[in-house]
């Protein structure tokens, strides 16, 4: 399981014109969901996510988790994340789960999330085509791969 976590001020997710979800100051997390994923990976990167101290304290430093700012949380699924690109310059998408994996546990992913977080998180429509707004605060990016933990 890949994902890009970005701080932002706001962000949001549009599909076919409407908002489908917004949120302001939080993490915009673009969540790719691989064939071998497990529940275990969904726990661990949850887990990874919520402690992440990258919001700045009275000194200006990332110290703070999302949980002490009562910030938000949107989830966007992006298979992209996926994308092998060894051989050719038309990327792949061999090793991205099929809906019948990825669907539950980028389910699963975005349950277990709100729990932490203590409220209800915002998401995209899987499988849609999703235009999607941020403000990236800082900027800060982070990305996770469960396949590297170390």
């Amino acid at each position: 399981m890949k994902a890009v976590i970005q701080r932002v001020s706001n962000a949001s997710v549009t599909v076919d014109g409407n908002v489908k979800s917004s949120i302001g100051k939080g993490f915009l997390i673009l969540l790719g969901v691989a064939d071998n994923d497990t529940l275990e990976d969904v726990d661990w990167l949850v887990k990874k996510i919520i402690s992440l101290r990258i919001f700045d304290d009275e000194n200006g430093v990332m110290n703070i988790p999302i949980t002490d700012v009562d910030g938000e949380i949107l989830v966007i699924s992006q298979f992209t994340l996926l994308a092998s690109y060894k051989k050719g310059n038309r990327p792949s998408w061999i090793h991205a789960a099929k809906h019948e994996i990825s669907i539950p546990l980028y389910n699963d992913f975005c349950n277990k999330i709100s729990t932490a977080l203590g409220k209800q998180v915002g998401t995209g429509e899987f499988g849609a085509d999703m235009k999607v707004q941020l403000i990236n605060d800082g900027p800060v990016t982070i990305c996770m791969d469960t396949k590297n933990k170390e």
